[in-house]
């Protein structure tokens, strides 16, 4: 509660939470918050000469391409995009969690073999790495997810990895192995909870990579696919109307970069009240 509200002072941090918490009512209740059927089609939902409606009282974000509810389509799209972006950036953050500390914390062979395979999958480009394994396993809401945390969890392992070593240098893990206490209790008793700021904090940002990475991948074609909703996949399919609809790219674009932003900022501020070097700096 004490950190809630040390977050909650800033406005900034309190305006991204708030916008967080909007986007998730909307995801969880998108059935009953939706306007229309995200998939519907509507005869009154074009033009006489077949363009996309702009916002008007029946459309409140306007119509796509196909006259569909741009409202609605958004509104389950949040849903596409926070499963993926706290599914598979918890899923990196396990693994990367994982490699880290056994890296860390074993040390000899088994620690370089890990981290020179950590080092193999950082020298690979992590959008390029993400089209190729996507368009090989067939693009679906949950094969996507297992893609994007398959190119995300090498970020955190590095990092893990300096901070376990940090740590077991300390003199108390000095202590508690000469007094002969196992490897399991300094695991569990003091690097874990040492590791947990800094685990929380690339739980929080990593969201919003995910997000951003999901979106990328839907407007290339190779993440999730029509007719389900996605921030990416609505851009994509508006691509012929950029100029004439703009509210097509519009709408979708700032729900993506305000997500991401919210993420980040509440990444950061958790950062910097976590760790006792930055408090009272700012």
């Amino acid at each position: 509660m004490t950190l809630l509200m040390a977050l909650l002072k800033r406005k900034s941090v309190a305006f991204s939470l708030l916008f967080i918490l909007i986007v998730v009512v909307a995801a969880v209740f998108a059935p009953w918050l939706a306007p229309y059927d995200p998939t519907e089609q509507f005869f009154d939902g074009l033009t006489i000469e077949g363009a996309p409606l702009p916002p008007n009282g029946d459309f409140y974000f306007g119509t796509d391409l196909l006259g569909r509810d741009l409202l609605s389509r958004i509104i389950y799209g949040a849903r596409t995009s926070l499963i993926i972006g706290v599914v598979s950036n918890g899923i990196a953050v396990i693994i990367g969690t994982l490699v880290g500390v056994t890296a860390g914390f074993v040390r000899g062979w088994t620690g370089s073999l890990l981290m020179r395979f950590t080092d193999l999958m950082m020298s690979f480009p992590a959008l390029l790495l993400a089209i190729a394994l996507a368009a090989i396993l067939r693009p679906s809401l949950w094969i996507v997810a297992l893609v994007i945390a398959m190119v995300n969890w090498v970020q955190i392992a590095r990092v893990i990895y300096s901070e376990t070593i940090s740590i077991a240098a300390k003199d108390f893990v000095a202590v508690e192995r000469t007094i002969g206490a196992s490897s399991l209790r300094i695991l569990f008793s003091h690097l874990l909870p040492h590791l947990l700021p800094t685990i929380l904090v690339w739980a929080t940002l990593g969201i919003s990579t995910t997000v951003l990475l999901e979106a990328t991948l839907s407007f290339l074609g190779v993440g999730v696919q029509p007719p389900m909703p996605s921030w990416g996949n609505i851009i994509f399919e508006s691509q012929t109307y950029f100029t004439s609809a703009l509210w097509l790219v519009l709408f979708p674009g700032v729900a993506i970069v305000a997500l991401s932003l919210s993420f980040n900022l509440v990444g950061d501020a958790l950062r910097d009240e976590l760790d006792p070097t930055l408090k009272g700096r700012l």
